[in-house]
């Protein structure tokens, strides 16, 4: 049998989500978990994801064994349901801790920081006007999430 351990936080641990944001995650019975490397809170993120200025929020959400990636734009009722893992696929060795931990990250990435991971390539396509969010494994690859015109892409970058 594989020891693992995965550290949740309840969401009152982030006090800067707006009330109706918290109410949606509590009615979920959601908590938000933490990657193995994480030194403070993480997992929630407040970026313009929508549109440029918009103030939207994202977290990950783990409630009975599955993770889910939710996305909330300001003013829609319900969140977007971007991606969604059993927790223990999500699951990574570190170290020589013989316990496995949680690995999945998500964070802001402004239009700056997608160009940067775009210098690579060979035909970089314009810069971005708004955030994107990113996807990431720990101690591994990162996503970009990017919205535009009602629809989620995946953001070409040089990996």
């Amino acid at each position: 049998m594989i020891s693992f351990l995965i550290h949740r936080l309840p969401v009152d641990a982030f006090p800067q989500l707006p009330a109706s944001v918290q109410s949606k995650l509590l009615r979920r019975g959601c908590l938000i978990p933490q990657s193995y490397e994480a030194r403070q809170p993480e997992n929630v993120i407040h970026a313009s994801l929508e549109r440029p200025g918009s103030s939207d929020w994202a977290a990950l959400c783990s409630a009975n064994g599955t993770v889910s990636l939710l996305v909330f734009f300001s003013g829609r009722s319900e969140p977007i349901v971007l991606a969604t893992a059993p927790e223990t696929s999500r699951l990574e060795a570190h170290g020589i801790n013989p316990v496995l931990g949680f690995d999945w990250v998500i964070d802001p990435a402004s239009p700056e920081d997608v160009h940067e991971a775009q210098l690579g390539m060979n035909a970089p396509p314009p810069r971005l006007d708004h955030d994107a969010l990113a996807d990431s494994v720990t101690d591994g690859k990162t996503i970009y999430h990017f919205y535009a015109g009602s629809v989620w892409t995946i953001v070409d970058t040089q990996e």
